[in-house]
């Protein structure tokens, strides 16, 4: 039997969400290979919190739990920390410099991904298609008019390095941008506005299944809200449908320019990415590596539609980790 620690929790808006994806891991853990335990980990403490939800805190020294008088090291660390630090690379680089498997992407990989700029600065020349930006840092001067110039109206401000939809609005005009700037500056210091894209949202996930990377059925989003935020995502505010409505062509088109980006980044784990269809062109929005775990999450969604348990997709996760 090995010990698998699940970390959960993290520093961001997304906490909440974590919780949920950690619990969703340890329910699903194959029980006949693996003691899960549950970490979590946030500023004011890192704990192993026990099913009793009693709490023992974790040696940062080395990454292990003493409970009664045993101290326990793990296996594998399976990563359910959606945005800092579980998603941008710290955690990763802390498990690499203490040689203890992780089952996400490796530490620069994360902090790539995390930067939406970043990411889709390193995607374009290989010819995947972005909407048109504009980035801003705090402190920089607003200047709406050479915003609205450079990607017109409607459009969307989000920061740069959040996820779940926090701090994103849709802005239809000049005059609500600085409101909209202010929200995002609320979730990090740096930030992304980009043109407004009109057409199909579709969501694809990429593992890393059995040593071979797989593309899992594409997922079609329809927002009742706006656009696919927080309630839309976590509250049933939309219709996802799996797999998506679109022709054989171009879900074809999708899961290449899907899976291309997975491997030009030389990603492991998990890998969800976010397009828009325009034209029959698919445009990348974001790559998420830490993405939703919860049974209701698209991963999971996708997983399913693919044949693929729970139990069998977080078995491959950390078999591929140990490896």
């Amino acid at each position: 039997m090995k010990n698998i620690a699940i970390i959960m929790g993290g520093y961001s808006s997304e906490y909440k969400i974590s919780l949920i994806s950690g619990n969703v891991v340890k329910q699903y853990l194959d029980k006949t290979k693996y003691n899960g335990f549950r970490i979590h980990i946030f500023k004011e403490k890192w704990v192993y919190v026990d099913d009793n939800d009693a709490e023992f805190p974790i040696d940062k020294n080395d990454f292990s739990v003493t409970i009664n008088g045993e101290k326990i090291k793990f296996d594998c660390v399976f990563n359910a920390i959606h945005g800092s630090p579980g998603e941008d690379g710290l955690m990763q680089a802390y498990f690499q410099l203490l040689q203890i498997p992780q089952t996400s992407c490796d530490y620069y990989q994360a902090a790539v991904t995390f930067n939406k700029r970043d990411l889709l600065s390193i995607l374009k020349p290989y010819g995947i298609k972005t909407a048109i930006s504009y980035y801003l840092n705090k402190g920089d001067v607003i200047n709406t008019d050479e915003i609205v110039k450079k990607v017109g109206l409607p459009c969307f401000v989000k920061p740069n390095k959040a996820g779940s939809s926090f701090g994103i609005s849709k802005v239809k005009t000049a005059a609500e941008l600085p409101i909209a700037i202010e929200v995002a500056y609320k979730e990090d210091n740096e930030i992304i506005i980009e043109s407004f894209l009109d057409g199909t949202e579709v969501s694809v996930g990429v593992i890393n299944y059995k040593g071979k990377i797989t593309v899992l059925p594409i997922t079609e989003i329809v927002s009742d809200n706006d656009f696919f935020d927080y309630e839309a995502k976590y509250e049933g505010k939309s219709q996802e449908i799996t797999p998506a409505r679109i022709s054989d062509q171009l879900t074809q088109k999708i899961s290449d320019t899907a899976k291309r980006a997975y491997e030009v980044l030389k990603m492991k784990g998990f890998s969800r990415s976010e397009f828009i269809i325009v034209n029959n062109e698919p445009h990348m929005l974001e790559m998420n590596t830490i993405p939703g775990l919860t049974t209701e999450s698209l991963i999971p969604q996708q997983a399913k539609a693919a044949g693929i348990s729970l139990e069998d997709l977080f078995t491959n996760a950390i078999e591929l980790a140990l490896v």
